[in-house]
C-alpha cells in the first residue's frame, strides 16, 4: 500500500457500529413466539400417572400394587374418577367389579379389604348412653327380648367389640324414649343377628369395653 492509500485509512477512522431499531424488535418477536410454543406445550402435555389393570380383574380379587402398572393419560375433569399410585395402600384393595386387562382403574370399581370384614350399622339405645361412649370407643351391644306384659327378657351379648364410628344426638320425641342413636361398626359375619334385634324391638344398650382412667 501506498503513502496515499495509508493517509486515506487514517482519515476515515474507525467503522462506527450500525444499529436498526427494527432488528431488535424482529428478535423480540422471534423469542415471544418460541416462548409462547413452549407454553402452549408445557400446557398440553396436562397428563397424570393413573394405574391400570395388568391383567383381567373380577369381583372379590384381592390387589395390590404389583397387579396395576402405570399409565400417563390426559383425561381432564375425569382424573379425580380413577386411581392414582398414591390411592393403593400397602395392603392392597379388593375389586367390586369386572375390570378388563389394560383399562384404567375407576375407584368406583375398588375398596378396602377393610370392608370386607366389617360393616355400619345404625342402632338406638334403649337407656341413655354412658359418657365414655364416644366416637372410637369399643363397645359390647347387649340386647333383651320382649315379653309378655310390655317387659324384656334377661339380656345377652349381642355383639361384642364393635367400634362406634360416631354418636346421633337424640331429638323430638326419640330424645324422651330412646338414649340414642349410635353408628357402631360390626363384623359382617354379625349383621344378620343385630338387624334381627333392630326388626324385632328388643332393647339394645351398649357397654363400654374399657373405661378411661380418672387422674
Amino acid at each position: 500500500m501506498n503513502d496515499s492509500g495509508i493517509t486515506k485509512a487514517r482519515e476515515r477512522g474507525p467503522r462506527s457500529f450500525w444499529f436498526d431499531p427494527r432488528f431488535a424488535i424482529g428478535i423480540a418477536l422471534v423469542l415471544v413466539s418460541v416462548g409462547g410454543v413452549l407454553v402452549i406445550v408445557s400446557t398440553a402435555d396436562s397428563s397424570v400417572a393413573v394405574v391400570a389393570a395388568r391383567s383381567a380383574l373380577l369381583p372379590g380379587d384381592r390387589i395390590s400394587s404389583s397387579d396395576l402398572a402405570t399409565k400417563r393419560v390426559r383425561l381432564g375433569d375425569l382424573g379425580a374418577k380413577y386411581l392414582v399410585p398414591a390411592d393403593v395402600p400397602a395392603d392392597g384393595l379388593v375389586v367390586t367389579r369386572a375390570i378388563s386387562s389394560g383399562e384404567l382403574v375407576p375407584a368406583a370399581a375398588v375398596g378396602s379389604r377393610t370392608g370386607l370384614r366389617v360393616a355400619s350399622v345404625v342402632v338406638v339405645s334403649q337407656g341413655r348412653l354412658p359418657k365414655s361412649v364416644t366416637e372410637g370407643s369399643v363397645v359390647d351391644l347387649w340386647s333383651a327380648s320382649a315379653v309378655d306384659g310390655g317387659a324384656f327378657g334377661p339380656p345377652s351379648v349381642l355383639v361384642s367389640s364393635a367400634t362406634v364410628v360416631r354418636v346421633l344426638e337424640p331429638d323430638g320425641l326419640v330424645a324422651g324414649r330412646d338414649g340414642g342413636s349410635v353408628e357402631v361398626l360390626i363384623e359382617r359375619a354379625k349383621i344378620a343377628r343385630v338387624l334381627e334385634a333392630i326388626s324385632n324391638e328388643d332393647a339394645i344398650s351398649l357397654v363400654p369395653v374399657s373405661l378411661p382412667v380418672n387422674d
